[in-house]
């Protein structure tokens, strides 16, 4: 590989015209690409296998009416006043426009809404009259029946006596001898007796016809009663849930759509977003909510212009001359706009967070500059120390530049190993990433070689040239002092520690509102929201109840209400609000309002707790079983399966480290520091993303408008870049201590003389990338703003304490034992020469066969005849 990129250098510096404009035209092609095939990117994180997605998959089949998703649009009158008359026309008539677009199912108006429930509430006091006015006519009339029928019964008796006394009579008669005598007035005295029984017997069939309507009342007025008892329990069940504020300064309108919220495309959102932007009501402000305002962070902004002019400013401490400085920032901007302009035009075949363009961005500048520095700094070196221009170029390019393939490769295997955690939007950003960096490498050992050509001794400061041949290097004799490095080692660690103390307390989750930035519209929604109708209003979840089979509408609904009561009552829920009810009266949904915001570790708690055994417990509510579904469950399932990926892609990535370390240094000890050492890196950096945006700490620095949960994908990040820059840093550290003890230098001594020779590209590559990461942490996309606080922490973290502190105060102090390797170990492991060691041998034994100032094509010629040991690289 050396001597491939020794002979690729010097075609570059030969032909520096012809590829340059190659890698520009590529720059076009890319770009065309972009402005002819870019898509729509998204914010929105969708996963297969969910709960959530199953949740909602069934209630789509079961109750599609309510299987959709919907957005809010916050409006609230500029001067706070009550709405106005006319206001209220205008909401009306955008909630027309809006229910008109194709991809919109429904438009619910908060001034109709509020008013339906007005009627409903009149219409439940109407009912209520009604029914007592009921109830007194059905007491009135069941007094009167009791009334009638003890009057019936005393006639009756009345009746029953002269009945008896007629008797009585007529056997007296009888027996008197006198009946036939007495016959006629004896049997009109029984007709009439009689037609009094059946005037009796028909006023008796009257009463009981009457007691059966009251008794028929009686059922119709219980049946009133228990639905009017259902409506009004419902009624104080959505107390809570209201659309218009109780000043009558906010109100809230809801979109809903076809199908669940994750599924709408992007252009339906926008035009959703954009019919409202338009939208002119005077004296109201029309805020749309997080789901609806879609603003795409900018890719490049004046925050990070600041950044790269921060990394010019180092570059041109450490060069001396603006040439120098301006060649690494030429080859990072075209590398990483070959690498974003391609990733973008990928976006209209492929779903795309906007975020993944921007970490291609962020990597690419960052490892685009620092790979061109380690080929200029040694061309510089060489330079320097007399060498010819083109034959210092085709070495620089065969040395640095077979590590800087090396250093790349790591970072595009741990980008790349992003894909093993088998999700798939982190594994489109790390892939995308990886072939930012990828270009980067590609850029690093082609252009800058030829840009080198075409700069000429000008890459070097006027003083520097007047002394070509005559630099004089230190000379490094003694180890560090062991006292030191003792002291050095506790004080990283210490630091380390301190600063890794916020990581025990991390809480993994996606941004809501709350954490945009203050003059953004969905921070505005969401605050306005939070005031009006509480912080639960922002994020509701759906749940699902499975009753059991059988029941009645109406007892499906009273068990419904029942539901609904329980987990009302609950200290964490604000309401619960009964939403619909299946054909089969076997599913009903309703609709959560939490008590705090979604991004609350009291919601996740929540979500937890329903969809746990011991939801509902109460007698009432037996036999119901409870799913949860909505954006907010959706969230938090997200970040779960992501957390739950991290520690074996943290095992592959630490794996992965010792075996390139071992291969590499030929060492155990070294490589187990190393790794350690990144860990702690990794652990502080993370510690100082949670102190700043978990905990609140110096949040109005970082424009933090409400602390909240760490962006649940960033531990993976980190770990994907930050182990591969380590590698990097180690490596232009370790391969120098290792190359000093293998020419005979005492264990301690070689640390030292390795550690001097490679701080110095090590500090400017830090300060560098450093510097480009930090850039991002001002921008207004808070995704973005943590993942630049994180890198940008950890680079320096890295850099600075571990790979130029911590790691040479332990191998110092691990003397000779740094550099033990088993010997059965070192027979199989191959002979990686990263910086092209045997390469340069050559090629200098070359230059004083052929004579001082050998020429360039003979070094290539002669090339050839490096044995294979220089190609070890490979």
């Amino acid at each position: 590989m050396a001597r491939l990129l020794h002979r690729l250098g010097l075609f570059a510096a030969r032909r520096a015209k012809t590829v340059i404009a190659a890698w520009f035209a590529v720059l076009a092609i890319a770009v065309t690409s972009f402005l002819s095939f870019g898509g729509q990117l998204t914010d929105q994180i969708t996963l297969p296998d969910l709960e959530t997605t199953r949740v909602a998959d069934r209630l789509a089949e079961e109750i599609p009416d309510v299987g959709g998703g919907s957005a809010i649009a916050v409006l609230q009158t500029e001067d706070g006043a009550p709405f106005t008359d006319e206001q209220i026309e205008e909401v009306a008539a955008l909630s027309e426009e809006l229910e008109a677009l194709e991809p919109v199912d429904g438009v619910t108006d908060p001034f109709v809404a509020a008013a339906e429930r007005a009627d409903g509430e009149a219409e439940l006091r109407d009912a209520r009259e009604e029914l007592d006015a009921g109830r007194e006519e059905l007491d009135s009339g069941t007094e009167e029946l009791e009334s009638g029928e003890e009057q019936l019964d005393a006639g009756q008796d009345q009746l029953d006596d002269a009945q008896e006394q007629l008797d009585a009579a007529v056997a007296e008669a009888q027996a008197g001898g006198y009946y036939e005598a007495a016959q006629e007035e004896l049997d009109a005295q029984q007709a009439q007796l009689d037609a009094q029984q059946t005037q009796l017997d028909d006023t008796r069939a009257e009463l009981d016809d009457a007691r059966e309507e009251i008794a028929s009342g009686e059922a119709e007025l219980a049946d009133g009663e228990a639905e009017l008892e259902r409506g009004e329990q419902m009624l104080e069940l959505t107390e809570a849930v209201q659309t218009v504020s109780s000043d009558d300064d906010v109100a809230i309108l809801t979109v809903t759509f076809p199908e669940e919220l994750q599924a709408v495309g992007t252009d339906s959102l926008t035009l959703v977003s954009d019919t409202l932007a338009e939208s002119h009501i005077d004296g109201v402000e029309i805020l749309p909510s997080s789901e609806l305002n879609f603003e795409m962070p900018h890719l490049f902004s004046t925050a990070e212009a600041i950044g790269l002019m921060i990394a010019a400013a180092v570059l041109l401490v450490m060069l001396g001359t603006l040439i120098g400085a301006g060649l690494p920032l030429l080859n990072a901007l075209v590398g990483v706009g070959i690498g974003v302009a391609g990733a973008m035009s990928l976006s209209g075949f492929v779903d795309m967070m906007s975020v993944t363009p921007i970490l291609g961005l962020m990597l690419g500048l960052a490892v685009g500059i620092d790979y061109a520095l380690f080929i200029l700094h040694r061309h510089r070196t060489q330079m320097k120390d007399g060498m010819e221009l083109r034959d210092s170029i085709a070495l620089a390019n065969g040395t640095a530049g077979n590590a800087v393939v090396f250093a790349g490769a790591t970072v595009i295997i741990a980008l790349l190993a992003l894909n093993v955690t088998g999700i798939g939007f982190l594994g489109l950003m790390g892939s995308i990433a990886a072939a930012c960096v990828f270009i980067a490498v590609l850029m690093a050992v082609t252009m800058t070689p030829a840009t080198l050509s075409l700069a000429g001794r000008r890459i070097l400061a006027r003083r520097e040239r007047r002394y070509i041949g005559l630099r004089k290097g230190r000379r490094i004799t003694e180890p560090m002092k062991t006292p030191r490095a003792l002291g050095l080692a506790a004080l990283a660690i210490i630091g380390l520690c301190v600063l890794a103390i916020p990581t025990f307390s991390l809480r993994l989750g996606l941004p809501d509102a709350s954490s945009d930035p203050a003059d953004s519209t969905s921070y505005q929604a969401y605050q306005a929201t939070e005031e009006a109708f509480g912080a639960g209003q922002n994020g509701p979840l759906l749940l699902v109840a499975d009753l059991p089979e059988g029941l009645s509408e109406s007892e499906a609904q009273d068990l419904q209400v029942s539901v609904a009561q329980e987990l009302d009552a609950r200290d964490d829920v604000a309401a619960v609000v009964p939403a619909a009810l299946n054909e089969d009266h076997d599913v009903a949904v309703l609709q959560l309002i939490p008590d705090e915001g979604p991004a609350s570790e009291s919601v996740e708690q929540l979500v937890h707790d329903l969809r746990g055994p011991e939801a509902l417990t109460g007698e009432a509510v037996d036999g119901v079983e409870l799913s949860v579904a909505g954006m907010t469950a959706a969230n938090i399932d997200i970040s779960e399966v992501i957390a739950d990926a991290l520690p074996l892609y943290l095992v592959v990535v630490v794996g992965l480290s010792l075996l390139l370390m071992i291969m590499v240094f030929r060492s155990i000890l070294l490589p187990v520091v190393a790794t350690l050492g990144f860990v702690g890196s990794f652990a502080a950096g993370l510690g100082g993303v949670v102190a700043v945006f978990q905990w609140g700490w110096l949040g109005d620095l970082f424009g933090i408008t409400e602390p909240g949960p760490i962006l649940t994908f960033l531990p993976i990040i980190m770990v994907g870049i930050l182990f591969g820059l380590a590698m990097d840093y180690q490596l232009f550290t370790g391969s120098g201590m290792r190359e000093a003890y293998a020419h005979g230098d005492s264990a301690r001594l070689a640390v030292r003389k390795g550690l001097h020779a490679g701080r110095s590209v090590v500090t400017a590559a830090a300060l560098i990338m450093g510097s480009v990461f930090a850039g991002f942490i001002f921008t207004d996309e808070p995704m973005v703003t943590s993942i630049g606080l994180a890198l940008a922490l950890g680079v320096l973290l890295d850099a600075f304490v571990v790979r130029l502190v911590l790691v040479p105060a332990l191998l110092h102090l691990a003397g000779p034992a740094a550099w033990w390797l088993p010997r059965w170990l070192d027979r199989i492991l191959p002979d990686v020469d990263v910086e092209g060691s045997a390469l340069e041998r050559q090629v200098l034994e070359v230059d004083e066969w052929s004579g001082a100032g050998g020429s360039a094509d003979a070094a290539e010629q002669d090339s050839s005849r490096v044995p294979e040991t220089a190609d070890a690289g490979r």
